[in-house]
């Protein structure tokens, strides 16, 4: 019988968590970002740092599908806050179910009880289950991993770094820090302006003053509005890039499970029958004939800028990373 994973996202703990690894212990509370949108193209401070910790959900589900099929997906969150109620779009897309939380009290939202409930009652209905995923750091989760165990399931737990209980960690089959997840990528790092860029800024603005008339007897709120307005449009350039075509998906999508597969072998070449169940684990909708391609092998050959192919003494296709 095929593997068959559960996964749990107690979303509030990951969330919050990533925010706090990025932007300082407590940050999350200080800066009051539950009621802030993540947008990189805001004015406000908050929204920008919410982007920038930004959790990738499909970097997670991919994960938790390399070790089997993904049966269901349950996330346990307050939606009507405004920085969970962000990602309810890319959830639903990728057939998350969401499970909503209303706060009993200003700091406990009862996340952790529900979804040990739920997960649980899961899989006493259901035998099928072979792997539970918790993507959560709290040391309450330990109890369930434990339970889980005893059932006979093996135990995946994904956190945070620096946010994630030892006993949790240590209660899990395995465990994966969520940085070290195949696809997910550091924020960049604010580069430092040189003095040839600082001076060709200065350049561009007296330009701009020139051309617009804007000069020293210009009243600031104006200066301050349209520099404002430029800096937004330009964010906006730069956080809408084109969409990828068919083509360039597919390839995105053969890398990312290579790279997935690669994290659970000890060899750089990984068997092609392997990469292409996990394509189809992460898009259903994959099929390499609809690409043109009378066969898989053929598909990856056609991918040889990225990926390398060769067939082992077995007969069966081997590929890496090129």
């Amino acid at each position: 019988m095929a593997d068959r994973v559960a996964v749990y996202f107690d979303f509030d703990n990951v969330v919050i968590s990533r925010y706090d690894n990025l932007h300082g212990d407590s940050a999350w509370r200080r800066d009051d970002a539950r009621h802030h949108k993540p947008d990189l193209a805001s004015d406000d401070p908050v929204d920008v740092r919410l982007a920038e910790a930004e959790v990738d959900l499909g970097a997670i589900i991919d994960y938790a599908a390399s070790f089997g099929t993904v049966a269901f997906t349950r996330a346990y969150a307050d939606w009507s806050v405004p920085a969970n109620a962000a990602y309810r779009k890319a959830l639903v897309d990728k057939a998350v179910d969401l499970v909503q939380m209303f706060p009993a009290s200003g700091t406990k939202n009862g996340a952790d009880i529900r979804l040990a409930v739920d997960a649980v009652e899961d899989l006493a209905r259901h035998a099928d289950i072979t792997h539970v995923a918790l993507v959560a750091g709290d040391s309450d989760y330990v109890p369930l991993a434990q339970r889980c165990k005893r059932m006979g399931r093996f135990v995946v737990g994904i956190g945070v770094a620096g946010s994630t209980s030892r006993a949790l960690v240590n209660a899990c089959d395995e465990f994966r820090a969520y940085e070290r997840l195949p696809g997910v990528s550091p924020p960049p790092l604010p580069q430092p302006r040189s003095k040839v860029e600082a001076e060709a800024e200065a350049e561009t603005g007296a330009e701009t003053e020139a051309e617009t008339g804007a000069g020293p007897g210009t009243r600031p709120a104006k200066k301050a509005a349209a520099k404002k307005t430029a800096k937004k449009s330009t964010a906006k350039k730069a956080t809408s890039p084109e969409p990828l075509s068919p083509d360039d998906e597919a390839t995105r999508l053969l890398l990312r499970a290579v790279r997935v597969g690669l994290q659970k072998s000890d060899d750089e070449w990984i068997y092609a029958s392997g990469v292409k169940s996990q394509m189809q684990r992460m898009n259903p909708e994959f099929n390499e004939k609809s690409f043109g391609f009378s066969s898989f092998k053929a598909f990856v050959e056609s991918r040889s800028s990225v990926v390398a192919s060769r067939v082992h003494d077995n007969g069966q296709l081997l590929i890496r990373l090129a």
